[in-house]
């Protein structure tokens, strides 16, 4: 070859091998595994599409207005667990579940239940599947066969189905159950930083199975006393401050008053504590709190709560036309006051963070079958997405949607609302009944909305992404589980964690598919 035709192609190949080298991923071939440096898991609570676009409706006049409805990722997700399964396989004289093979849709048939959440879908749903009431195996106690939040967050957090009640423990509370979490992975395997903030006690089901392990949820001194201790995450955010909550011994539900104790004045602990105060606004002293920690390099530990041990819902109003939501005390912070005071913090790791975010009141709301209550939570749990999603959009700083996946979705269905009437902007039904804890639900005697349970329900909810990793991760397990659908099991949400963070792991679970010739 003559030195002139090498000096023609010799620019060629220096570009394409320059393609080359930028298409590979970095760290191939040196054993050393990338992937993104931020996960942002949020949660709402027992929410469902139709508590979505009722909320969507009351505060911005639109279907599909809330923050989360604008990310780039929408899907479907099953939360069935194994106490769920077992009830439906009973009923219908089919083995119960085994992880080394089971069929998927006895958890959730999408032939009655449907191949997308109500409203997407409306014909084809049989409301009976998820109504009826089934007795466990060996009978017992009918109930609707539904998953709790311990199970439904031990599956995303660990890949792992479980029985109602456990948290991150295997099913069948064997001695050495303990699973390892996604949070303890990512911390161990890529240096991140962790972290749970939440409405509800901070030793509740959904943020304790991501940095707790226990047989049983209600085990709360327990799992407290775990996480305080012994796992340490670097944010915990959450409810269940003792002063709100009457009487000296139900007011140490949620954590002993060693712990409390440890948290308030021991030097040894940490953490930057901070607390609930009367007449001082929560989320002023939160993200001072924040600030303060981050200078300090220390962890950061937030407690409030109210009289049940939750923050206090936002309040929505009935206000036609101009929709108004409040905040029930300024003693608890927003979500959105905790989301930014947990990312201050976590962000100051370069090597990454893990959190989950959890707006868990929506569940308590519709136990209640509580309209109002539902809006303003969801509201809070809208306004909470933005403020994240605005700190990942900050400029000058190197976290941004190429290195950070964002996952938005709900544990489990809950009450079975159904809207009647396209209620405006600001505008509440007419709500009868306080509603409120151990109380009587509220009923609508306009029918702008009705209600089919106050318990937790078997219907898919919805699953929204954004980011690196986001859109391709989730497309490809579509339909793994459920061929011809969007389905993705809430299992699958721990290997798509784990993959987009450059740490994949093999799953235990070995559905039996049925595929079809062809889809219809």
């Amino acid at each position: 070859m003559s030195r002139k035709t090498v000096a023609k192609i010799l620019p060629v190949l220096l570009v394409a091998f320059t393609l080359l080298v930028s298409w590979i991923p970095e760290g191939h071939g040196s054993g050393k595994q990338e992937g993104v440096k931020h996960i942002i898991l949020i949660i709402g609570d027992g929410m469902q599409l139709e508590h979505e676009i009722a909320a969507s409706r009351y505060l911005y006049g639109t279907d599909r207005g809330l923050s989360f409805h604008r990310l780039a990722y929408q899907g479907y997700g099953a939360t069935w667990d194994i106490t769920t399964y077992d009830r439906y396989a009973y009923a219908a004289g089919a083995p119960s579940y085994d992880e080394a093979g089971f069929n998927p849709t006895v958890g959730y048939d999408p032939s009655r239940g449907g191949r997308r959440p109500y409203p997407e879908q409306k014909s084809g749903i049989h409301d009976a599947y998820f109504l009826t009431r089934l007795s466990p195996p060996g009978g017992g106690s009918k109930k609707h066969p539904a998953t709790d939040s311990a199970s439904a967050a031990t599956a995303w957090a660990t890949g792992i189905k479980t029985d109602d009640g456990n948290i991150a423990w295997a099913p069948g509370d064997p001695p050495d159950g303990a699973l390892t979490t996604i949070a303890e992975l990512l911390r161990e395997r890529k240096g991140f930083s962790i972290g749970v903030v939440s409405t509800v006690p901070f030793s509740h089901a959904t943020p304790a199975a991501h940095v707790s392990r226990n047989v049983h949820r209600n085990n709360y001194a327990e799992i407290a006393r775990e996480i305080i201790r012994t796992v340490q995450p670097e944010v915990v955010i959450g409810a269940g401050y003792p002063g709100m909550v009457g009487g000296a011994s139900a007011g140490l539900r949620y954590l002993s008053r060693e712990d409390y104790d440890y948290l308030k004045a021991d030097p040894s602990s940490p953490y930057l504590f901070v607390e609930r105060q009367a007449g001082v606004d929560g989320a002023v002293s939160l993200l001072e709190g924040a600030k303060r920690a981050s200078e300090k390099g220390m962890k950061l530990f937030g407690l409030f709560g109210g009289p049940q041990g939750n923050f206090e819902s936002p309040v929505a109003h009935d206000s036609p036309g101009a929709p108004l939501v409040t905040r029930a005390t300024v003693e608890n912070p927003l979500l959105k006051d905790a989301v930014l005071a947990a990312l201050k913090v976590l962000s100051r790791n370069r090597e990454g963070f893990f959190v989950m975010i959890e707006q868990g009141d929506i569940d308590w709301a519709n136990h209640a079958n509580n309209f109002r209550r539902m809006v303003g939570t969801v509201w809070d749990l809208d306004m909470a997405v933005q403020t994240a999603v605005d700190f990942i959009d900050r400029p000058g700083d190197s976290m941004d949607w190429s290195n950070t996946v964002m996952i938005v979705t709900s544990d489990h269905g809950n009450s079975f609302m159904r809207l009647h009437k396209e209620l405006k902007a600001g505008e509440l039904p007419v709500q009868k009944g306080t509603c409120g804890y151990r109380e009587p639900p509220c009923t609508y005697p306009n029918g702008e909305v009705t209600y089919g349970s106050t318990d937790h329900t078997n219907e898919l909810v919805m699953l929204y992404a954004h980011g690196a990793f986001a859109v391709h991760g989730f497309k490809e397990k579509e339909g793994a589980w459920y061929p011809c659908t969007r389905i993705i099991d809430n299992t699958q949400l721990f290997h798509i964690m784990a993959e987009a963070a450059g740490v994949p792991r093999p799953s235990r679970l070995s559905p039996h598919i049925q595929k079809p010739a062809a889809c219809e």
